[in-house]
């Protein structure tokens, strides 16, 4: 561990802003306005050089890509008119940069001296003007002493590639670079950023490569719309003047820094005809910063740009291959170091770790250094007491009732009891008016306006609950989001008097502050109704929380979603809120309210969550789950890490469903990768005695064994009717394994569906195979599969063979002409056992379709469903459908939707419909319909 001497530190502690601002005024009162003027430089010049100085401006500006002076009016010219024709003509970098060749060229080494003096000072003044600017915003951070040290210790590795970034013969740094540095919110990339330009101005680091920085903020740009470089640039500087010239005037020694770009609130998508490349035009902030970052302007300027990982639209915007991306991560060493700071107590901080390493929810928690802070805080009372803090801290609302009790408490210093009422209810509205009105950034207004007196704002400052925004003078802000919006629950449990923040009518907003999302303050609610959490806060602060009503709520709302499958998409929201509450009963009961669950499992959370809810649930009777980016294939001679052996604990719960829930009748498994401990806990479960499930669905599925273990598994399942593989690479191997589900004694499969797996003609002989050697396939699905004419002429061949007993083949979307409608007319004819047909969705047209309509004609056609939507025919051949309606005596169902019938086919279909001898109980189209793919 580094000493506390080399980490990296604000310059000075007490009274530094006093000094920076000193040392600013000092330096501008030392600077000489004649080094800044043009005319005096060119009145000290003789007639004989001014003339020299002139010739060079014939040929210069050619030289620098810039435009030719006319030579006349050049020729001409006085001191002054010179002067006049190249501020007219030029911006001043250009101005300076011929007028620093001229002098050199007609060696007037003195006025050369004069302009490297002036450039040293305004490099030294622009490191005063960053520095006031990064040491008010270092100054903001409420945890300097943990954070400082926990900082410095951190960004060791990041300050590195940062300096080795903006360095020319460095292997990271390339033309035009930009870097992006990705974190979440709050885990410290701003710190970092300040770490490397308090290290600039101190010359640690970019010594000999950027002479200036422009540091820009997000709320800065947000608050500007229209703008020049030049008034960009000097927005900082005292008086806003700035030395642009200098600045501009060598930009590959030039650095911007782009802080938050996901925040900020104009696109930088901008059409290349519209960038600038004039620093003193203004032009909306989107061209201007556009036109930055293409180089239009400052060409060989550097840019460290921050973001949060919502940000990667404008990214991908701006990104090019030479540039370098930089990710703040929350490691588990990051944090023990982080609770080694805050406990100083070796225990405590075994203690706490193991905490929250055993815990998926505490670790979520645990990513940024202010939650951890909040973490330690809210730990803090319990260890070293010989409380089973396990049992205490097993979810967010755990840690955050536990945080409150713990800052706003007499022994924290709080006042009585019953003003600590009052101050939790004003925190409590001012959390929640400002989630309404896409607020978290307060101004002293909003806080006197839910009746927070100055004392009261000292003492959340205090206990870090409110602190100031380290980018916004006058503002303030909860520590973090997750803290206003458990007290945003809390509100919604009280009886508060309505008010609303002056700043629910700033026009302006952040584009962080806005909160269209209220479901983590609903998660929270529902921690909140379990008893032994909500005792603490009532206890804590004498209130008394609406419960029953909310219950009421939430089981009405439950119960109306469940009646309603399509309302709710995904479960994982309602998983998180009841995984939340922990209350048995209670979870039971909402549970019991579903049959049906979606579940996607992105993180070990997810299956943590998914595993507690479905294990209360006996009523389910459909499941649909992806398991994304959990399990992955893993060396087998490698031991697995703890949370490793977590997951699979979790998963092996969410598998035991299979013979614990008597009711789970169909398991669909999507987008999962499963490596072989976790397929054999699923092989297990589906072999199991008690296991009931009747339909099985596997879509793009991959695990260890190549389905060998998955496959014998399913085999055995004597329940299981309907079997789904779709999105699968079906090789030869599969269909081997197919074969011996098929041909397994127990295996009462009758339905086998292969979508989306891009069979193609070749694959068809395997399939007709499998149609000819089951006794039990009753229905084959192969829609969306390029079977072609070719491939269904196979399947037509196995479709006539004595031993198949197919009742409903479904060719939706085969990519099917009418070439191939005389051999599935040769099946309607003959095969005894087909009943329905499915070939919507096929280039069959009108020739196809006659085809197909003759042997319905007969008597011999056994089928009695035929779905020809979107087949592209018209009503041509409305009048040969109308006489197989007529004479068809099994036909009960017929699909027609997506063809343009047109009135008269609609009307032949009807009279036949109205005639006697029609048996057809279903009919599907829409009248006047184009096609509709």
């Amino acid at each position: 561990m580094a000493s506390p001497s080399s980490r990296p530190c604000p310059p000075g502690s007490s009274g530094a802003g006093l000094s920076e601002t000193n040392t600013l005024e000092k330096q501008m009162a030392m600077l000489d306005l004649t080094d800044l003027d043009l005319l005096w430089f060119l009145q000290t010049l003789s007639d004989k050089e001014f003339q020299s100085f002139k010739d060079c401006l014939e040929h210069d500006p050619l030289a620098l890509g810039l435009t030719q002076l006319p030579l006349l009016p050049l020729r001409r010219a006085g001191r002054e008119e010179l002067v006049d024709i190249l501020t007219a003509t030029y911006e001043a970098q250009d101005t300076w940069m011929m007028a620093g060749n001229a002098f050199d060229k007609i060696n007037r080494i003195d006025l050369c001296e004069r302009i490297r003096r002036r450039r040293r000072r305004h490099e030294e003044i622009d490191k005063v003007v960053v520095g006031r600017k990064v040491l008010y915003q270092w100054e903001q951070c409420p945890f300097a002493e943990v954070h400082n040290y926990f900082y410095g210790e951190i960004a060791i590795n990041t300050l590195h590639v940062l300096q080795n970034s903006y360095t020319s013969n460095s292997d990271y740094s390339a033309k035009n670079l930009n870097v992006f540095l990705f974190g979440e919110g709050a885990i410290g990339k701003t710190m970092v950023i300040r770490m490397a330009v308090l290290g600039w101005i101190k010359e640690e680091i970019w010594k000999d490569t950027i002479s200036y920085v422009v540091y820009l903020t997000s709320h800065e740009i947000n608050q500007i719309t229209c703008c020049s470089l030049v008034e960009l640039i000097s927005k900082d500087w005292p008086g806003g003047y700035a030395p642009v010239a200098d600045i501009l005037a060598y930009s590959k020694h030039l650095l911007f820094i782009l802080e938050d770009l996901d925040n900020i609130n104009c696109s930088l998508n901008v059409d290349e005809l519209a960038l600038c490349s004039d620093s003193r035009q203004q032009v909306p902030m989107s061209v201007l910063l556009a036109s930055l970052l293409q180089r239009k302007m400052a060409p060989g300027s550097w840019f460290l740009i921050s973001s949060r990982f919502g940000g990667e639209t404008a990214m991908r915007t701006l990104m090019k291959h030479s540039d370098y991306c930089l990710t703040l991560q929350f490691s588990d060493e990051r944090r023990k170091l982080y609770f080694t700071l805050f406990f100083r107590n070796e225990q405590k901080v075994m203690t706490a770790c193991r905490l929250v390493h055993d815990n998926e929810m505490l670790i979520s928690l645990c990513q940024v250094p202010a939650l951890c802070w909040v973490t330690c805080t809210a730990l803090s009372r319990h260890l070293g007491k010989g409380d089973d803090i396990k049992l205490s801290y097993q979810t967010h609302t755990d840690v955050f009732t536990h945080f409150l009790a713990n800052t706003l408490t007499p022994e924290a210093g709080a006042t009585g009891g019953q003003h600590r009422l009052v101050l939790l209810e004003r925190l409590c509205t001012l959390a929640v008016e400002g989630l309404l009105h896409d607020t978290q950034n307060f101004s002293d207004e909003d806080l006197r306006s839910v009746g927070l007196t100055e004392d009261d704002v000292s003492l959340v400052q205090a206990r870090k609950i409110l602190v100031r925004c380290s980018n916004i003078q006058d503002r303030h802000t909860f520590i973090h989001l997750k803290v206003q919006e458990f007290c945003a629950a809390i509100a919604y449990m009280m009886i508060l008097n309505s008010c609303q923040i002056p700043s629910a009518s700033r026009k302006l907003k952040e584009k962080r502050e806005t909160y269209p999302d209220f479901s983590p303050v609903t998660v929270s609610i529902f921690g909140l109704l379990n008893e032994k959490r909500r005792k603490i806060l009532e206890t804590s602060f004498g209130c008394q929380l609406l419960v029953e009503p909310l219950r009421q709520y939430f089981r009405q709302q439950m119960e109306c979603l469940s009646n309603n499958p399509k309302a709710m998409e995904y479960h994982m929201p309602v998983f998180y809120c009841l995984f939340e509450n922990q209350e048995e009963e209670f979870v039971k009961q909402i549970m019991g309210f579903f049959l049906q669950a979606t579940v996607n499992i992105r993180t070990s959370r997810d299956l943590m969550v998914s595993s507690y809810c479905l294990k209360h649930s006996q009523t389910l009777q459909r499941l649909k789950l992806g398991v994304l980016f959990v399990f992955k294939h893993k060396d087998p001679n490698v031991k697995l890490t703890s949370r490793q052996v977590r997951n699979l604990a979790y998963w092996r719960d969410i598998c035991s469903l299979l013979h614990t829930n008597e009711n789970l009748r169909e398991l669909e498994l999507c987008n999962s990768d499963l490596h072989s401990t976790s397929e054999r806990i699923l092989c297990k479960s589906l072999t199991h005695a008690s296991c009931r499930l009747q339909t099985l669905k596997l879509s793009n599925l991959a695990v260890g064994s190549e389905f060998d273990d998955l496959f014998r598994a399913i085999a055995q399942i004597k329940s299981l009717t309907s079997l789904s593989l779709n999105r699968m690479d079906m090789s030869p191997k599969m269909f081997s394994l197919l074969h011996e589900i098929l041909d397994s004694p127990a295996c009462n499969l009758q339905h086998l569906c292969l979508m989306k797996c891009d069979l193609k003609a070749s694959a068809c002989r395997d399939v007709a195979s499998l149609l000819v050697d089951s006794k039990k396939l009753k229905k084959l699905t192969l829609s969306n599969n390029p079977l072609k004419n070719d491939g269904v002429k196979i399947l037509c061949d196995a479709l006539l063979h004595p031993n198949c007993i197919l009742e409903s083949l479904v060719l939706f979307f085969c990519c099917l002409t009418e070439a191939c409608c005389s051999s599935i007319g040769r099946v309607l004819l003959l095969s005894k056992t087909l009943k329905h047909l499915d070939l919507s969705v096929n280039f069959l047209q009108n020739h196809g379709v006659l085809v197909l309509t003759l042997p319905l004609m007969f008597p011999t056609c056994k089928l009695q469903e035929l779905e020809l939507s979107g087949c592209f025919f018209n009503g041509d051949v409305c009048r040969d459908i109308a006489s197989a309606i007529v004479n068809n005596q099994n036909l009960r169902s017929l699909e027609l939707g997506s063809n343009y019938l047109g009135d008269a086919g609609v009307t032949l279909l009807c009279e036949a419909l109205r005639h006697p001898s029609c048996k057809l109980e279903n009919i599907g189209w829409v009248p006047g319909g184009d096609v509709a793919l």
